[in-house]
């Protein structure tokens, strides 16, 4: 057996009293073990298989499914789960993390940049602005991240004026008539956008954004990741529709 620190990425029931859990560990990357009896109601197992928790556990590893014998809870993350939103936003992360990360490829630096990002939205207000920090490392990894350190035409690195989900990242100014649906940047989401790429989650302070720059941002995030993310998510279906709710009630 084998002591691991992890996150629970995802869990479902198995039978009526277990349940298979997707643990992203540090040491291991992305794991698949089995809870057995954790479903029961007096299970000491019952609050260590929630979601988005971070704690050591107890594993006997396999190639396939492993089997998780106990484990000590470090944070329950439950500030996240008293919030929908965070909770949204935390479900949509685990489950694009899930869905991008191969098993057994240990990864310790995103491992760690997704625990600060969970952290982060216990403590701060603005989970959208924290969930994106994450986004594009997760982007990243998955190989299909932005190209947000110069024009993707010509490779200028400054006077950049607009983003192109169809080009896939920065155009200059004397580029963006390439993509008549370019978005245009202003000084400012240029800045985050650079910032948040290619910054440490942990490293970057709060970020303060203006209401319209910040729906501006999700939009282009959102639009790029349907243009290339390949992911079908059950969350970010709910997230988008969370989304929408908040930006009508501010509109009103």
């Amino acid at each position: 057996m084998e002591k691991v620190e992890g996150i629970i990425l995802k869990t479902r029931d198995y039978g009526e009293t277990h349940k298979i859990i997707s643990l992203f560990t540090k040491e291991k990357g992305k794991i698949g073990v089995i809870a057995r009896g954790a479903k029961k109601p007096r299970s000491r197992m019952a609050a260590l298989t929630q979601p988005f928790v971070y704690g050591t556990f107890l594993i006997q590893p396999s190639k396939n499914l492993g089997t998780l014998y106990q484990g000590e809870v470090i944070d329950s993350m439950r500030k996240i789960k008293e919030d929908i939103v965070k909770t949204a936003y935390a479900a949509y992360l685990a489950e694009l993390t899930d869905k991008v990360l191969e098993n057994h490829v240990p990864d310790s630096f995103l491992w760690e940049q997704f625990l600060h990002t969970l952290e982060r939205m216990e403590t701060e207000e603005h989970p959208e602005i924290i969930s994106m920090i994450y986004e594009l490392k997760i982007f990243q990894k998955g190989g299909f991240a932005p190209e947000l350190r110069h024009c993707v035409s010509c490779g200028r690195e400054d006077n950049i004026t607009h983003f192109s989900v169809v080009e896939g990242g920065f155009l200059c100014a004397s580029c963006h008539q390439l993509d008549s649906s370019a978005t245009f940047l202003n000084e400012r989401l240029f800045n985050i956008l650079r910032t948040i790429r290619f910054s440490k989650v942990e490293n970057i302070g709060k970020v303060s954004m203006k209401e319209d720059n910040k729906i501006k941002l999700r939009i282009l995030l959102n639009d790029y990741y349907d243009r290339y993310g390949g992911f079908y998510l059950k969350s970010r279906k709910f997230l988008q529709h969370l989304d929408m709710f908040q930006i009508k009630n501010e509109d009103e």
